[in-house]
């Protein structure tokens, strides 16, 4: 006999949960770093900062960015530079970033 709610054998659920987290692409690795960077379009990154270059995935984000590390400087939304309007779209290649996994 086992202890008090303590269930003999794995949930459904929770091996449901395991499998999800290892076959899901979380954004970690060589290709999140370059969906994070904004080289492809494609990925999450689409603003970037012209005083540091840091990226966004928003506007809403950037302008969070701006007010934090830039409070002296003035918000300039035409100053921003967009990563998607400049890198042209390759449709052969994945996007990155998406949910899922090619191993099942």
């Amino acid at each position: 006999m086992t202890g008090k709610a303590k269930p003999k054998k794995h949930t459904a659920k929770e091996i449901a949960a395991k499998i999800d987290a290892a076959t899901t692409n979380r954004g970690g690795g060589k290709a999140g770093q370059a969906d994070r960077s904004g080289i492809e379009k494609g990925g999450h990154a689409k603003f970037e900062c012209p005083h540091c270059k840091t990226t966004a995935p928003d506007l809403k984000s950037m302008q969070i960015h701006h007010d934090a590390r830039h409070p002296k400087i003035p918000f300039e939304e035409s100053k921003l530079v967009n990563l998607h309007a400049t890198v042209a779209v390759e449709s052969s290649k994945a996007r990155p970033g998406v949910r899922g996994s090619h191993k099942k």
